[in-house]
């Protein structure tokens, strides 16, 4: 099995060591590179061509919003994960809205950390998919609503149901067992709502909903 290849970009040496200790004792996760900042991540993103990148959001001479937004511009980006330390970040979000697949806090159980890097690697990108509707429910709270896109009215009834379930951070597993669905089916449709609604994953599901008051 080909291991799932990592790049760590944190400006704190220490962290960056742990979590390179703590990736590289898995049989099934290698760490292919490590930058200090973002302007040095681009160039060893793109030398190394990861699956996954984790991204400090503050660091010097490029921020990592600054480098996640150029990485996502690149044909076949990786999947890119955010890294804070505070859970209602609007950086964090800002990232998100950009395509990152999340976010994780730096002190996250080390666990955690491990399936989110397989989670967003199989494309599910549902880390914090609880932690990424609190977020944005406090950052839309006071903003108006965007207008639905047309490409909305596309989803048949089933699938908008899917699709309310999914924008509350429901797994494929809870939205199976509450529709009486096996998970296969429930996977079918969302991926037939990303491709209708032109969106990358479910993080940005929950984003769309938010931003066009359907959550």
């Amino acid at each position: 099995m080909t291991p799932i290849r990592v790049v760590l970009v944190d400006d704190q040496a220490l962290f960056r060591a742990g979590i390179r200790m703590l990736v590289g004792s898995q049989p099934d996760l290698e760490v292919v590179g490590e930058a200090a900042d973002g302007r040095e991540a681009l160039d060893v993103v793109r030398q190394t061509r990861p699956d996954v990148v984790l991204m400090d959001i503050r660091m010097p001479v490029m921020d990592g919003l600054a480098a996640t937004a150029e990485l996502l511009r690149d044909p076949d980006a990786p999947r890119i994960v955010m890294l804070t330390t505070f859970d209602l970040d609007e950086a964090a979000a800002r990232a998100i809205r950009q395509g990152a697949s999340g976010f994780l806090l730096k002190d996250a159980d080390p666990e955690f950390l491990l399936a989110a890097i397989r989670t967003v690697h199989a494309g599910s990108a549902v880390i914090a998919a609880s932690a990424t509707r609190d977020l944005f429910a406090h950052l839309t709270a006071d903003a108006a609503p965007a207008p639905v896109p047309p490409s909305y009215a596309e989803l048949t009834e089933r699938e908008r149901e899917i699709f309310a379930l999914a924008a509350r951070g429901l797994s494929n597993a809870e939205i199976a067992a509450r529709e009486f669905l096996s998970e296969a089916t429930v996977k079918t449709h969302i991926s037939r709502i990303l491709t209708k609604l032109g969106l990358r994953d479910r993080v940005q599901l929950v984003v769309f909903a938010f931003e066009h008051g359907l959550a």
